[in-house]
């Protein structure tokens, strides 16, 4: 209960529920499947590309171009901030966090570990609110929405490109950034990729996105999904984020009972509607940005507005986003580890990211 503290929370919000709101067969009707199996497709074919070392092999190809340290950090942020708008936000902390701390430990950087995750996270978290599948909330919202690719990657660039123009800022403040670094050796000579599967992955990655945008049925997705996997590697399945799926039924059925009660539905209409991106950012800072979006979408008038809020809302404490505690995670466990320095240098570099992205908001409007 303690390590899946959000799981627990949103089982015991269901349960509550259901004492107002007696089971019955519209229960089944709460669950949003498309989003659940959709999302359970991804997980897994994520876990696909990461136990072959793809993205690795990407990264240390990357850095091979690298002559300084302000061009080390840059390969290593951007490698979050663009992969996460098609591996998602946490998938990208989990594969490039600790390559990074590998790659600061080989030049002798450790003092700028906390400047570079922290930076590394905030690119996974504005990078992936581009796409509808760079985060879960962003593909359920988007399956919500009814709305086309592009008008959903116009809403949402603004705010990824100011994002991307102040990393690039961030990179350039760096300390001593201009010393050279040694990371020119390929460590990922031990990578063998398989082309065929390799390319298996890819088409079933493509159909995930067509998925995404309603050309092939979720149903069908999944069931390929499973087939391949248990051909090619049944492990796999064990290793995608249940925790998070059930955390998405338990946060359906207790927004489902809630919209049956009519004193609580009316209630929460008036409070979210028209103060979308207001509430979304709010109740992130507290619950986080996923579970605000499944709370929030069932009574908000503006879905589009509660995309931009839920986005945004992943910016500011370090349980706004889910995907910030893995990042904090992996430092912890390093040598020598500062957590209030980093704790102190992640809020205020946060907080200095949300304030832009805010203000765009308010302009726009």
């Amino acid at each position: 209960m303690k390590k899946e503290i959000v799981l627990t929370c949103a089982w015991i919000l269901a349960i509550a529920s259901a004492f107002f709101v007696t089971p019955d067969r519209n229960y089944i009707s709460y669950i949003d499947f498309s989003s659940l199996l959709i999302l359970w497709s991804l997980m897994v074919i994520m876990q696909f590309f990461s136990t072959e070392g793809i993205f690795i092999l990407i990264g240390n190809r990357l850095l091979l171009l690298t002559k300084k340290i302000w061009q080390l950090a840059a390969v290593l942020i951007a490698l979050c901030f663009f992969t996460s708008m098609f591996i998602t936000n946490d998938v990208a902390l989990l594969t490039f966090v600790p390559f990074t701390i590998l790659m600061l430990d080989a030049c002798d950087r450790k003092d700028l570990l906390i400047p570079v995750i922290v930076l590394q996270t905030i690119a996974a978290n504005t990078g992936s609110m581009f796409t509808p599948v760079g985060n879960p909330q962003n593909l359920f919202l988007f399956s919500l929405m009814n709305s086309s690719l592009k008008d959903f990657l116009l809403l949402m660039l603004p705010y990824t490109g100011l994002s991307f123009l102040l990393l690039t800022a961030g990179i350039f403040c760096l300390k001593n950034k201009s010393q050279p670094c040694s990371t020119q050796q390929d460590n990922s000579s031990h990578i063998k990729i398989n082309p065929v599967t390799a390319g298996i992955y890819a088409l079933l990655f493509l159909s995930a996105i067509l998925t995404v945008l309603k050309f092939i049925p979720f149903y069908i997705l999944a069931a390929v999904v499973l087939a391949v996997t248990l051909v090619i590697k049944p492990k796999i399945i064990l290793r995608a984020d249940y925790a998070l799926l059930f955390t998405f039924i338990g946060f359906f059925i207790f927004t489902g009972n809630i919209a049956r009660i009519t004193v609580f539905k009316e209630s929460l209409q008036n409070f979210v509607a028209g103060h979308e991106v207001l509430t979304g950012i709010a109740a992130s800072q507290v619950i986080s940005n996923v579970p605000a979006a499944l709370l929030l979408s069932g009574f908000a008038k503006n879905l589009r507005e509660l995309t931009v809020g839920v986005n945004v809302g992943g910016l500011g404490t370090l349980i706004a986003s889910m995907a910030s505690l893995i990042s904090y995670k992996f430092y912890v466990r390093t040598s020598g580890c500062q957590k209030g320095r980093y704790m102190l240098y992640f809020t205020a570099a946060n907080i200095i990211f949300l304030i832009p992205l805010c203000l765009i908001n308010l302009l726009s409007r």
